[in-house]
Parts: structure tokens; sequence; C-alpha cells
């Protein structure tokens, strides 16, 4: 087995929860409610939790004597390849469900296929999340279903951030070299197996809100290679800058 590939293959997985956890992150102290605030926190530091097992183990494979923290917040910015839809700015809070529920559909689809990794430690990480994973896609998706079928006003911001934010879902079924190597090494899942599945889900739910499934084909794509948004600098100034400032500190 090509360990680089497993590196890159648990990179792209980590970094995913990494930059979404970093988004949630920001809204402390912003939620429309206290309770609706504290879920959103205690979801972002869910991801977070997920993340520090995926980088502990990469940076075991990886074998050059580094740790989680090097690998979260000392790469460049062309060494994150998680997908675009993670990276995007928190606009407003339909925004920010709509986004939470597009991820959250593939996270726990991806994350029921990972159980079945020949890679135990992968597997055991995908049993020790998935329960946290599926409440957070119930919890977004109530949050939809709120917000679409609620006011006037509710229902146009929500309708404006799946808009927004659909032609961003293509690529979190985009297979690199990466996830071809370990879907054949039966470590890896293959996601383009999860597509139908994922925009059937998704569609449903979004009837359900009486929201309008977006009918775009055009789709952006780049993170899963390094090639990131004009939003991704920004966010890694700020996720990056105690690292940086106070060089080998410990969390």
């Amino acid at each position: 087995m090509n360990n680089k590939h497993l590196f890159d293959y648990i990179l792209s997985i980590a970094d995913n929860s990494l930059i979404l956890g970093q988004r949630l992150g920001e809204l402390c102290g912003h939620g429309p409610t206290l309770e609706t605030d504290i879920a959103g926190t205690n979801i972002s530091l869910d991801l977070i939790g997920q993340c520090r097992n995926y980088y502990q183990y990469a940076a075991k494979i990886q074998g050059k004597g580094k740790n989680e923290d090097d690998l979260a917040f000392l790469r460049l910015e062309r060494e994150y390849k998680n997908v675009l839809l993670v990276e995007q700015p928190n606009e407003h809070f339909g925004f920010v469900m709509g986004r939470q529920y597009l991820f959250d559909v593939f996270h726990l689809l991806f994350m029921t296929q990972m159980l079945n990794s020949k890679d135990e430690t992968l597997a055991a990480i995908a049993k020790k999340a998935i329960k946290e994973v599926s409440y957070h896609k119930r919890f977004s998706g109530d949050w939809v279903k709120r917000l679409g079928d609620g006011s006037p006003e509710s229902k146009a911001k929500m309708q404006e951030a799946i808009d927004d934010l659909w032609t961003y879902t293509d690529e979190l079924f985009d297979m690199t070299e990466a996830d071809n190597a370990m879907v054949n090494e039966g470590i890896g899942v293959d996601v383009l197996k999860l597509k139908e599945i994922y925009y059937r889900e998704v569609s449903e739910l979004l009837e359900e809100a009486n929201l309008t499934v977006p009918e775009s084909k055009y789709f952006t794509r780049g993170g899963k290679k390094g090639i990131h948004s004009e939003h991704m600098g920004y966010l890694l100034a700020e996720l990056q800058y105690m690292q940086r400032t106070y060089p080998n500190m410990e969390w």
C-alpha cells in the first residue's frame, strides 16, 4: 500500500471537518437563540474532535515527527484538500444551515460506508463519529424545513442559500488519485456511488420544505486539488494565527 495515498486521503477527510468546524466556530455567541447558538457550537466541537483523530493518524502514517497541530495549523493554503462547500462564509443563518445540511447528507452517507473500511483506525473513527454526524444532519435538515416553510423572508433567504451553494455540491463526488487508490485497497469510499442517493435525499427534503431544487448544471470545483476560493485565505489567517504567532504551542 502507498502510504502517501493513505496520508493524502486522510487529510482530505480531516480538512473538511476542520474548515467547517472553523466556520461554525465563528458563529459562537451569534446564534438566533441561545439553544441554537449552543447547538451550533457543539457541532463545531464535534467536527474539530473528528479531525483531531484523523490528523493524529495522518501524522503517524507520515512518520516525519509532526503532530496533529502541525497538520491542522501549519500548512499552506494549497496544501488543504477540503471541498469548496465547507469554506464558504457565513452570509446569514439560512446560508449557514443550508451549507451544513448539504454537507451533512454527504457526510453521513460517507461515514456509513467508512464503517466497512479495511483500515481499522478509519473504521473506528467512523464508528465513534457516526452518531454525531447523524445528529448534525437532523439538526440542519430541521432548520432548512423550518426556514423554507416559514415566513416569506425566511423562505427567500433559505432559497437564496440553496441556489448559491448548489454549485459546490458536485465536487463532493470527485475522485482524486488518492481516492481511487484507497477504494482499490478496500480502505476508502467510492463517493461516486453515493451521488444519486445524495441528490435524491436532498431534493426530497427541499421539496418538503417548499423550496425549489436548483436546476443549474454548472458546478464549481477545485478544493480537493488545493485550488480554493478567495475566502480560504482569510479563514486560514484566523485559524492559524495563534500557532504561527506562538510556535510550538500545545493546546
